[in-house]
Parts: C-alpha cells; structure tokens; sequence
C-alpha cells in the first residue's frame, strides 16, 4: 500500500511540486552521439579526506564540456550502489562521481556516519578543485547531490550546509537523526543503543571497517537533534530539492521536510512517490527517468 497519506496528496497540490510528465528520458534509450576528442569514459581515483583516500570513479559524458556534476551517494552499507542511475546520468551529459565512503566497500578508514559526512564534502572539494575539474571536464559551479537512503541523509546535511550545491536529490533518503531520536525516546540510553545497535547489525554491516553496531548507535543517538531532516529546512531554502520516496517505511520523514518547506514557501520541490521496495527492483527505470526529468529542469 502507498505510503502517500490525503494531506500529502493535498499538499502536493497546493505546493506548486514540480510535478512534471513521467515521460522517458532519450538517455534512457538512446546513447549519446559519439564524439572522438573527447569520448565519454570512466575514470578511476581517489579523493583524500582525513588522512585517507575513498576509492572513487566518475563516468564522463561525451563532450569537451565542462558538464554539470552529480555525486551519487550510496546508503547503509551500499549493497544497493546506484551506477546504473549513475550510467543514466552520464548519457544525459553530465558528470556522474561515486565514491565510497571511509571504512567501506575497501576504502581504508573506519566507517562512521560522522566520517561519512566529511567524506561527502571531501568529495565536493575534489570535484571544486580546479585542475580535478579540468581534469573531469566538470563545471566545478553546477554540482548536484543525489543520494539513496543513509546517501539521502548524507546529501541532505552536505547540500544544506554549503550553499554552493546547485540542487539536491533524495531518494528513499533516511532521516538518521531521526531514527537515533526516535529509538532513544523514553528509554535508557543503555537500552536504546542495544536494540538500535541490533537494527543497524541486521542491515549487513560486514562491508564496512572499524565499526559495530552499538558504535553507530551511539553516534546516531547522539547526533539525532543535528542530524533529522527538519533541521536543514531552512539552509535548503528554495534551492531545487528532488524527494523520491517508496514503501518502505522511510517517506514520512520526508513528507515532513517537504511540508517545512512548504511553510517557508519553497516553490522548487518534486515529491515523487512509488509503490515499490526501498531499493525499486522492479522500478529502475522509472526511478531514473524520475531524477533525469527533474536534472533537466536545472
């Protein structure tokens, strides 16, 4: 069953939501036309933060450019990596760059969500710095955030917090903070870190270095007021925010960011609902065509 309540539905109306067509993208079907000096590609790196470098690749669209950027965010603990949306973006001409974060998927480091949050703004910076961007054939001014589930947090704290990120996408993005509160309220902290540190161990954690659960537990309870979506309405202001949600339990939290900015009287939020599972198995498709409708509305 849909997860999208009456009011949302209402909400969606009277909040002008970019609710443009489902059409298919020509990326979606068609590659792009080649171009022999400057061929699209892949190219493998990795971005240093804190004593460490992330293990990264970027697939580089055809074109001298320079091309707008999306940095594509993966979750907790990204068996889920998103690089066919990745490969998507790429034949709509842009940029798309992936990284893992510290302490997973063979980054050296410890994974932690704090970690990971600087993680994501190393990123930014590697993409800013001008000869990575020559390099890249990026536009270092057009970087776009898109992440999926804890990426979606990661994308919402980083884009919030620095002003120079043109647009920011969420899809099934979970509120960490949030979970941390919610888990903690009410009971001893010793009690909420154990159960809250079983939940993260069930999601596979194996892929990720120097962590537990009761680790990250305590990292989210502690974090939970900094951390929740409703904290960053205000720094996104009326900059373009894309919110895909699924059923998978995660879309009230961002119905909520949604309905702040409303509030405030944000004119530039897509809110995109679909009757799936938090990874879209079997809305892939769709799923891309959603994000590279709402890229070219940029």
């Amino acid at each position: 069953m849909s997860l999208m309540r009456p009011a949302i539905l209402l909400l969606s109306a009277v909040f002008s939501i970019s609710a443009f067509s489902q059409q298919i993208p020509a990326a979606l079907t068609t590659d792009p036309p080649a171009d022999k000096d400057h061929p699209a590609t892949m190219d493998s790196f990795q971005i240093p933060s804190h004593g460490a470098a992330l293990n990264a690749i970027a697939y580089l669209a055809a074109g001298a450019g320079p091309h707008p950027v999306a940095i594509v965010l993966h979750g907790f603990p990204g068996n889920e990596k998103n690089l066919d949306l990745a490969q998507a973006i790429r034949r709509a001409g842009w940029d798309a760059v992936f990284f893992d974060y510290r302490g997973s998927w063979g980054s050296p480091g410890s994974f932690s969500f704090g970690n990971s949050l600087e993680d994501t703004a190393a990123a930014i910076a590697y993409v800013r710095d001008p000869s990575n961007a020559a390099r890249l054939r990026a536009d270092p001014k057009r970087i776009v955030l898109v992440g999926h589930s804890m990426g979606g947090f990661m994308a919402a704290y980083a884009g919030a917090h620095d002003p120079g990120i043109l647009a920011i996408g969420m899809i099934s993005a979970a509120d960490m903070g949030g979970m941390g509160g919610q888990v903690a309220s009410g009971k001893e902290e010793k009690t909420a870190i154990a159960e809250l540190g079983k939940n993260l161990e069930k999601e596979d954690i194996l892929p990720l270095a120097g962590c537990t659960g009761q680790s990250l537990a305590k990292e989210l309870i502690a974090n939970s007021k900094q951390w929740t979506f409703s904290a960053y309405a205000d720094l996104i202001g009326n900059r373009p925010l894309l919110l895909v949600t699924s059923d998978d339990g995660l879309a009230p939290s961002s119905e909520s960011l949604a309905g702040e900015l409303l509030k405030q009287g944000s004119k530039r939020v897509t809110l995109k609902h679909f009757d799936t599972d938090h990874s879209y198995s079997d809305h892939r498709i769709a799923l891309e065509a959603t994000v590279l409708n709402w890229l070219g509305t940029l």
